[in-house]
């Protein structure tokens, strides 16, 4: 049995015009870097630079996924409000 020991993330990044992108991803250093070189997702492309702002850990690809699918359905409100809920918390 082989294990897959391969971390998925959730993330919203903040496009250069204060739009928020939502994704999924296994490495989000790398995910940013390929929105900011145009390799992203087509929204992207032509609102860079992005900057990942928030992210949540799954050990799946579908648990991340389900996630991505939950906040893309989120008004832009809502997601500002994960987001400064999120770094509040951490400080």
């Amino acid at each position: 049995m082989i294990l897959n020991f391969s971390m998925f993330y959730t993330y919203i990044a903040r496009c250069n015009d204060n739009s928020l992108y939502t994704g999924y991803c296994q490495n989000l250093e790398s995910r940013e870097k390929k929105h900011n070189l145009g390799e992203g997702a087509k929204y992207t492309r032509s609102r860079r630079p992005v900057k990942i702002i928030y992210s949540e850990k799954f050990d799946t690809k579908s648990e991340a996924m389900k996630r991505e699918w939950q906040i893309k359905k989120y008004s832009k409100k809502m997601k500002e409000n994960l987001v400064s809920w999120a770094c509040s918390s951490v400080g």
